[in-house]
């Protein structure tokens, strides 16, 4: 069944660092909002039917208001330019409510944060568990300059946890493999940021359990078996309906062509919000939100980039 979907009110705008804008959104007053855990992203619908994801970026424990912090992106396809440039407070925005594919494990004894740019959202809320919760956290914040670096008074609080590399005072890049190979054997890795950060951090996690090494792409992750593209059949199990899936067309290209409306935003596999259910069949995903372990499940899959390894799938549509 689709998310009923929320209207809040923007109550605050606030200009965050150079290029980020944290935007506070509430509910009406009394009214609280669905929990949500760090590591969690709502979307914000937004005009000419563009939906965008952003992570929360406040303390979880609070259940009046949701912030997220949005980078202005060079290459914006208008999302990011829309909340920076036309937003106001007092505007009242559709959201959907919280989402998680990027939860903490709470069990961890110890965690290690890598932030690249914007990538500190969902981090910051992250931190803020763990300073309520008096788990052991270390952040390694990675950043062009300061004038970037969004949060940078509220983390001065914690200094001996917090490791600010600016690469224009540095003269360079930071050495993630030295950082990680300084890392105890138990600790879980939390990565969010631009592309090559998360692949540096992946290579250098490599001697770690897979289970304690956990990211979150902002762009798609290059597939790990691409394939050649095929056409196969979906089954849709609510209407009985059978569609064929041409090699040069999604899934939920085909759905929409026939008239389904399925939600989606992305389309490049890093959002989730395409998600389905699969009843039949072995899904080939080519998704950058689902874990090894989930991908060996084979009871979801995102129809917006992910097809078929069988000639015929079942999805609960």
């Amino acid at each position: 069944m689709p998310e009923e979907k929320l209207t809040l009110q923007i109550t605050d705008l606030t200009a965050e660092a150079k290029g980020v804008m944290v935007v506070e959104l509430r509910a009406e007053p009394g009214q609280a909002l669905p929990p949500f855990k760090p590591g969690a992203h709502i979307e914000l619908h937004l005009p000419g039917d563009t939906v965008r994801q952003y992570s929360l970026c406040n303390d979880a424990r609070e259940q009046h208001r949701y912030c997220v912090g949005v980078g202005l992106s060079a290459t914006s396809r208008g999302g990011s330019r829309h909340v920076h440039q036309a937003l106001r407070v007092g505007d009242r925005l559709t959201v959907t409510p919280p989402r998680n594919h990027f939860p903490l494990e709470e069990d961890a004894p110890a965690f290690v944060f890598f932030a690249g740019g914007i990538g500190i959202t969902p981090v910051w809320s992250m931190i803020q568990w763990c300073q309520a919760n008096k788990r052991p956290w270390h952040l390694f914040y990675l950043v062009r300059n300061r004038q970037r670096a969004a949060f940078l008074e509220e983390l001065g609080r914690y200094a001996d946890q917090v490791t600010l590399h600016a690469d224009d005072e540095a003269g360079g890049l930071f050495d993630i493999a030295a950082a990680v190979g300084r890392q105890p054997g138990n600790v879980h890795f939390y990565t969010c940021g631009p592309t090559p950060l998360m692949l540096a951090v992946e290579a250098a996690a490599r001697g770690f359990p897979e289970a304690q090494v956990h990211f979150e792409w902002f762009t798609p992750k290059a597939p790990q078996r691409p394939g050649v593209a095929n056409a196969f059949t979906v089954q849709l199990a609510r209407s009985g309906t059978s569609l064929e899936v041409p090699a040069d067309k999604s899934i939920l290209q085909v759905l929409e062509a026939n008239g389904l409306r399925v939600e989606s935003s992305c389309r490049e596999g890093t959002c989730a919000s395409c998600e389905t259910c699969v009843l039949g069949g072995t899904p080939d995903h080519r998704d950058s939100v689902l874990t090894a372990a989930e991908r060996k499940n084979n009871d979801v899959m995102m129809i917006c980039v992910s097809r078929s390894l069988s000639p015929c799938l079942v999805l609960d549509l």
